[in-house]
């Protein structure tokens, strides 16, 4: 099966840097790297409602290199520090970017994630339409 990975512009250096693909098209499905909110200058955001809709931009701008868009999320974990104190607010964000059928979701509290001032990281899977 061929695979093709995606590279929104600008993430070349760090994907090179690390050894990933932001999201791979294997098949009819897109496989995205956990993301965090990150801006295009590698800074955190000083806000968490910037962070989380930081977060769902870039996941946007990796679907958009395969041609598609927030709506074709099947699944997506995410991965918080302090998840009670934001879950409320990242739950407001998160239905900004999605839409009905909404994508299966678990989200997880971890100790720690390995960008710095993150505080949530999401990975999805997204699918292609159908032939």
């Amino acid at each position: 099966m061929a695979r093709r990975s995606l590279f929104p512009p600008g993430s070349h250096p760090v994907a090179e840097q690390l050894k990933l693909a932001p999201g791979i098209l294997s098949g009819n499905h897109v496989f995205l790297t956990g993301l965090t909110g990150s801006g295009p200058d590698g800074v955190m955001p000083g806000t968490l409602d910037a962070q989380f809709r930081q977060v769902f931009e870039k996941i946007g701008a990796v679907l958009h290199e395969a041609g598609l868009g927030h709506d074709a999320i099947v699944e997506m974990t995410s991965y918080h520090i302090g998840l009670r104190d934001h879950f409320d607010l990242f739950c407001a964000v998160r239905s900004a970017y999605l839409s009905p059928p909404y994508p299966a979701w678990t989200a997880v509290e971890v100790a720690g994630l390995r960008r710095e001032g993150a505080v949530v990281e999401v990975s999805v899977i997204a699918a292609t339409p159908p032939d």
